[in-house]
């Protein structure tokens, strides 16, 4: 990939043209048959898609909500082209809730329950689980909340109760994830911190000996010093004493 290619997305980006050319021009950038290539092309391309999407996304705090979810989609298909599944994720996500909050004059934006399953999937499956917790106690109270769940027949009940425990089970594995990390991280610190501590008072010992100990020595010193200063004394110098 030439600097001239990536300055070429660049600029499709800034001008906004936000359809599938630009999305096919990015996939032939990814085509390479040298694998170490292949993973410099998709750094430098990551680092150019997270760049703009933030500069982009910060601009359109304005625009339509058509407008906005139509940027997130762009973003969402490119990063996933490029394999930053954790920059996808989080856009899905924000296309997410800024639907559900939507939703209540707009009843199309609605997300439904197996969209916010297969999202909660994708988070766990890839790893993600603080995301994937967060995911599901919003798809849980939004689901929850919902009056149009009220009109759903026996049938899309029964489907909706599968979905709400499939969500639930996924959850308890996300939080599970995040706390058995949590500790995990925590043993590690004070293993660290343990480490550290013979280290600390092996200096105090060095640095601060004991006082009752240093006037010992030097006690010996003094008296080994004596003896030394009477056996070089002189005949006529014991006389005179």
């Amino acid at each position: 990939m030439s600097e001239q290619q990536l300055s070429l997305l660049r600029s499709l980006i800034q001008t906004r043209s936000f359809g599938n050319a630009t999305l096919q021009f990015l996939e032939s950038l990814l085509l390479s048959k040298d694998v170490t290539s292949s993973i410099e092309v998709r750094s430098s391309l990551t680092r150019l898609l997270r760049s703009e999407s933030l500069s982009v996304i910060r601009s359109i705090a304005a625009k339509t909500l058509h407008e906005k979810l139509l940027v997130l989609e762009f973003f969402v298909r490119a990063f996933a082209l490029v394999g930053d599944l954790q920059s996808c994720l989080a856009l899905r996500y924000e296309g997410l809730v800024l639907r559900e909050i939507k939703s209540a004059s707009c009843q199309w934006l609605q997300v439904s329950p197996v969209e916010w399953l297969h999202f909660v999937e994708d988070a766990v499956h890839n790893g993600f689980h603080a995301v994937a917790e967060k995911a599901c106690e919003n798809a849980l109270s939004c689901l929850a909340n919902n009056d149009v769940q009220k009109t759903r027949s026996d049938a899309d009940s029964e489907n909706l109760k599968d979905v709400v425990s499939e969500i639930t089970r996924l959850r308890n594995c996300a939080m599970a994830s995040v706390a058995s990390r949590s500790v995990q991280m925590q043993a590690v610190e004070y293993l660290k911190k343990k480490t550290k501590e013979p280290q600390r008072l092996d200096l105090l010992h060095k640095d601060k000996p004991c006082l009752a100990s240093t006037s010992f020595r030097n006690g010996i010193k003094r008296q080994n010093m004596r003896k030394l200063y009477e056996e070089k004394k002189s005949p006529a110098d014991q006389v005179m004493n």
